[in-house]
């Protein structure tokens, strides 16, 4: 588990980060105003380094847009027509399973109600007999 600081340590922080911050801020400050030829060779480099970072962000987002088409053609072009497929393949497994309900089981269910029916006809009209109490658990006599 990730231990969180408490309030008093991130007050701290806060305050040693603004009183640094003011610190190089009032001291590059001072510099850069006694010493123009500094501030505008720092100005240059500045502007210089913003301008790499534009071609480089510029490069990167035309990488994005041709990923972006990229992901649009694979969508278009190869997932479309599997999931089209799919729904077809779907679409005939519910359609043999609805023919096989209709056409396999429903018959079959219902000629087994009839057996079962006709079972129970035959065991209410011929009782089977059963064993009586003298001959269950006796062994037949041995012949001999």
């Amino acid at each position: 588990m990730e231990e969180r600081p408490n309030k008093t340590t991130m007050v701290i922080g806060i305050v040693v980060g603004a009183v640094l911050g003011l610190i190089v801020l009032g001291g590059g400050g001072y510099l850069l105003v006694t010493n123009p030829e500094t501030t505008a060779v720092l100005r240059d480099v500045f502007i210089i380094v913003l301008a790499l970072e534009s071609i480089v962000v510029g490069a990167l987002l035309s990488i994005l847009i041709f990923q972006i088409q990229n992901l649009t053609r694979l969508l278009q072009e190869e997932i479309k027509p599997i999931l089209d497929s799919t729904n077809e393949t779907v679409s005939t497994v519910r359609g043999t399973a609805t023919f096989v309900s209709e056409n396999v089981v429903s018959p079959v269910i219902e000629a087994a109600g009839y057996v079962s029916a006709a079972r129970k006809v035959l065991e209410l009209l011929v009782p089977r007999r059963r064993p009586t109490r003298q001959t269950r658990g006796q062994n037949p006599p041995a012949e001999g």
